[in-house]
């Protein structure tokens, strides 16, 4: 689904990919952690790493056991590199492996490192990661201060957040409310972090969004739009930030998505796609694997399944660098405005997809495919149908011949 040839993005570099094949899916594993503790300078045992990592990988249906799908995975791991990229929203009727994608996912998401203490796993290595609260306590003098003048924090190591919105969650419970067993101890009112804490730094996951209450989703999306919570009731006061990458799944057969919230996620892509009869095949057999055994199954992806992981953690890093031309950008918005897309919510998420499925193939300057792929995941689900062509005028019947001189 390419549009027109796109500018050109530089020179060409020829660069290793992100994504390591190692001989081994043992060595797969360990390389994937020494990865990621050089890259994000975390302190835990391989040992610890690798017990976290194997959990998770082997209660969740892995991510490249899923036959097809190739759009839905790679937007996937495209907001995995960079969660800022908006939500990513699949369609699909029952069967169709959505939520089994949004969980396999999440496996491959590495271990986070939190302060200890935290209402919403604040970094302890980025300062604007940290709640007023937490500010509170360095001012105190609760942290000693360490030679780089950084707060010498009690901290630890866990799983990426996976937390789904319930269909009937409150308003209090989304966004936090005060405790008021907690309130009664102290004599103060003490605020209880809600979902949108619990999921910062992770997934955030809300399953059939098209009947999520419209109040509730206008809230959400308010809230990650602007990257934080602020809870004003009650004698309490507070905020904190809230960056999780947000999934979505609904049954169209249910109700369709309202397009206010169509237009508020980055990428929405159908999992509706006609399937071979071997693709059909291959899924069932799949799906009888992880019956059986899902440790197996996991066992027999284990080398594609930590080669994404280790993919996801080095670009990262190399997103940091990427970087994308006005000439460019101008392309993406030409290609809005071929497709008649309302609003500019459309080039600012495809200018972020470009530059995330750049670092994704392990370079630092977006080219003409990183475009390509935007205009596919994010411009071309918005355009707008052509107008249907007007009926062709009938042709008139050609009028009758002039009566005989004889009958004048």
């Amino acid at each position: 689904c390419r549009g027109p040839a796109a500018p050109a993005a530089g020179p060409r570099r020829t660069r290793r990919r992100a994504q390591p094949r190692c001989q081994g899916a043992k060595h797969t594993r360990i390389s994937a952690v020494a990865v990621e503790q050089e890259q994000e300078g975390l302190d835990y045992s391989h040992a610890d790493a690798m017990e976290m990592t194997t959990g998770q990988l082997r209660s969740a249906f892995p991510l490249a056991a899923v036959v097809g799908q190739t759009a839905i995975k790679s937007a996937l791991l495209l907001g995995a590199v960079d969660p800022k990229v908006g939500g990513i929203c699949i369609s699909g009727r029952r069967g169709t492996a959505k939520s089994i994608m949004a969980r396999g996912i999440h496996a491959l998401l590495p271990p986070i490192e939190v302060v200890q203490g935290s209402m919403a796993n604040a970094d302890p290595k980025d300062r604007k990661d940290w709640d007023p609260t937490l500010v509170a306590r360095i001012e105190a003098g609760e942290f000693p201060m360490g030679s780089d003048g950084m707060p010498e924090f009690p901290t630890q190591v866990k799983q990426t957040p996976f937390v789904q919105v319930p269909l009937g969650v409150t308003e209090d419970r989304l966004l936090g409310s005060v405790d008021v067993e907690e309130s009664m101890k102290t004599g103060k009112a003490v605020f209880q972090p809600g979902l949108l804490a619990e999921a910062h730094r992770g997934v955030l996951y809300i399953d059939e969004i098209n009947l999520l209450d419209e109040g509730i989703a206008n809230l959400l999306l308010n809230v990650l739009t602007e990257g934080v919570n602020i809870v004003e009731r009650e004698g309490v006061s507070v905020r904190h930030p809230c960056k999780p990458l947000l999934i979505a799944t609904y049954n169209p057969e249910e109700g369709k998505l309202r397009e206010h919230l169509l237009d508020r996620l980055a990428v929405v892509l159908s999992a509706d796609q006609p399937m071979s009869m071997e693709d059909r095949v291959a899924a069932s057999m799949m799906a009888e694997k992880f019956a059986d055994s899902a440790a197996n199954l996991a066992d027999e992806m284990e080398e594609d399944t930590d080669g994404a992981r280790t993919q996801i953690i080095l670009s990262r890093q190399y997103l940091k660098n990427v970087t994308i031309t006005d000439a460019q950008i101008g392309y993406l918005v030409k290609e809005c405005m071929r497709g008649v897309v309302q609003g500019h919510r459309a080039e600012v998420y495809a200018t972020r997809v470009a530059k995330a499925w750049a670092a994704l193939d392990a370079r630092d300057k977006v080219k003409a495919e990183d475009l390509s792929k935007a205009v596919e995941l994010v411009i071309m689900p918005r355009a707008q149908p052509l107008p249907d062509m007007p009926p062709p005028e009938e042709e008139q019947p050609p009028p009758p011949p002039p009566p005989p001189e004889d009958e004048m």
